[in-house]
C-alpha cells in the first residue's frame, strides 16, 4: 500500500524514491572500494593516515560503512510496509545518504581532522537512522517492531564504543566484537522473518510437502541463548565456559535453520541463498567456541564466518531479492545474479579457510578479496540500472 502511495505522490529522481535504492547501490560500491584499499594495507603496500590501526579501519568500514548502509536501505524500505506510512524519500533521504558519505570521508581523513570530529560525523549517521525508524514505528503504533530498533541502537552503540576504545586503547578489540555481535543479532532477527517467509512463498507454489515452521518459542530461546553467548564472546572470547555457550548457540542455530525446509528450496536460488547465508551463523558460533578450547582453530575463523559469510552473504541475498521485488522485476535469479551469489560464497569460504589453513593464506586472502569485489561490483552492474530508473509498471 505504501509502495503505491509513494509512487503516486513522489515526483523526484527514482534513486531517491525508496531507501533501498541509494543505500544498496552506495553500499555495494563501498564494499568494493574498501576491500580494494584494505588488501594492500594488509600486505604493507599502502598506508592510510586515519585515527585507526589498519585492521580497525577495515573492520569499521565493513561494519559501520558497508553493513550499516545495507541495513539502512532494508529498514527504510521495510518499515513503511510494516507501518503503512510513506517512506523516507527525496531531500530527507538525500541528506541521510550525504551523512553516510561524510562518515566515510571523515573516517578516512581522521588522522588529519582528529578522532573526535570524525567520530561525531560518523556516528551521526546511525543516530539519524535510529531516529527515523523510531519516528515511523511510533507514529504507526507498530509496537511489535520496536525490537528491530533496539538492535539498530546496539549497532549505533557499538560504533560509539569502537571510536572511543580505538582512541583510548589504540585498538578497538571490544568495539570490533561488539559491532559484529550486533550485526549478527540483526541477521538472526531479520533472517528469522525473511527466510521462512520467502521460502514458504516459493514452496507453496510447488505443491504438498514440508513447509518452513513459523516463529515459535524455540526461536526466542535460540535468539536469547545466542545473545548470551555473543555477550560472553565480546567480554572474554578465550574463556572456555564462553566457548561452550558459543558451541551450544551454534547447535541451536543449526536446528533453527533446519526448521525452515531449506533442502526443498534448492530449485529457487533467491530462497536457497538465504539458507546458505544463515548457515554461516551457526558455523561462526561453533568455530568461535572451538577457538576458546584449541589453538588449532584461530579466533579469526569464526569471526570471518560471521563477517564475510553470515553478514556478507545475507546482505547480498536481501539486496538482490528486495531490488527485484521493489523495482517491479520478476523474482527470478538470472545468470548475473547466480554469478554474484557464487562469487560471494567463494569469498566467504576462502576467507574462513585462509584462517584455518595459514600455509595457504596468501593465495586464499587474494581469492577472498577478489571474489568479494566481483560479487559487489557485479551487483552494481546487474542491478544498478534498475535502482536508478523508475519502477516498472
Amino acid at each position: 500500500m505504501s509502495d503505491q502511495k509513494s509512487r503516486r505522490l513522489y515526483a523526484g529522481p527514482a534513486l531517491l524514491s525508496f531507501g533501498f535504492r541509494p543505500f544498496f547501490l552506495a553500499g555495494a560500491l563501498w564494499a568494493v572500494v574498501s576491500v580494494m584499499l584494505w588488501l594492500p594495507q594488509y600486505f604493507g603496500e599502502l598506508t592510510m593516515k586515519t585515527a585507526f590501526q589498519p585492521l580497525d579501519w577495515h573492520a569499521h568500514e565493513a561494519l559501520f560503512g558497508y553493513s550499516a548502509a545495507i541495513v539502512t536501505g532494508f529498514l527504510l524500505t521495510a518499515v513503511p510496509n510494516w507501518t503503512g506510512r510513506l517512506p523516507l524519500q527525496g531531500r530527507p533521504l538525500l541528506l541521510l545518504l550525504a551523512v553516510w558519505l561524510a562518515g566515510r570521508v571523515a573516517v578516512a581523513l581522521s588522522g588529519h581532522i582528529g578522532w573526535a570530529l570524525a567520530a561525531f560525523i560518523d556516528c551521526a549517521f546511525l543516530a539519524l537512522v535510529c531516529a527515523a525508524i523510531a519516528r515511523e514505528i511510533l507514529a504507526g503504533k507498530n509496537w511489535r517492531n520496536l525490537k528491530v530498533l533496539v538492535f539498530v541502537l546496539l549497532l549505533f552503540a557499538a560504533n560509539v564504543v569502537f571510536h572511543i576504545e580505538a582512541h583510548i586503547q589504540g585498538s578497538a578489540t571490544y568495539g570490533r566484537r561488539f559491532g559484529i555481535a550486533a550485526a549478527i543479532a540483526l541477521v538472526m532477527l531479520i533472517g528469522g522473518r525473511v527466510i521462512p517467509s520467502f521460502t514458504h512463498s516459493y514452496l507453496a507454489r510447488r505443491g504438498p510437502g514440508r513447509l518452513p515452521q513459523t516463529f515459535v518459542r524455540f526461536d526466542g530461546v535460540c535468539i536469547a541463548a545466542s545473545g548470551a553467548a555473543l555477550a560472553g564472546w565480546i567480554a572474554a572470547p578465550a574463556n572456555e565456559f564462553v566457548g561452550l555457550l558459543l558451541i551450544g548457540a551454534g547447535l541451536l542455530n543449526f536446528f533453527r535453520l533446519a526448521r525452515w525446509a531449506g533442502e526443498r528450496a534448492v530449485g529457487e536460488p533467491l530462497a536457497l541463498i538465504l539458507h546458505l547465508a544463515y548457515l554461516f551463523v551457526p558455523i561462526g558460533f561453533v568455530l568461535s567456541g572451538l577457538a576458546a578450547w584449541t589453538p588449532e582453530v584461530p579466533f579469526s575463523a569464526g569471526l570471518h564466518a560471521w563477517a564475510v559469510g553470515a553478514i556478507g552473504v545475507m546482505t547480498l541475498a536481501v539486496m538482490t531479492r528486495a531490488s527485484l521485488g521493489h523495482t517491479g522485476q520478476t523474482l527470478h535469479a538470472g545468470r548475473g545474479t547466480l554469478t554474484i551469489y557464487a562469487a560471494v560464497l567463494v569469498a566467504a569460504g576462502a576467507r574462513v579457510f585462509a584462517a584455518l589453513a595459514p600455509q595457504w593464506s596468501f593465495v586464499l586472502l587474494h581469492v577472498a578479496a577478489f571474489a568479494w569485489m566481483a560479487a559487489f561490483l557485479g551487483f552494481a552492474v546487474v542491478y544498478g540500472r534498475a535502482l536508478l530508473l523508475p519502477r516498472k509498471a
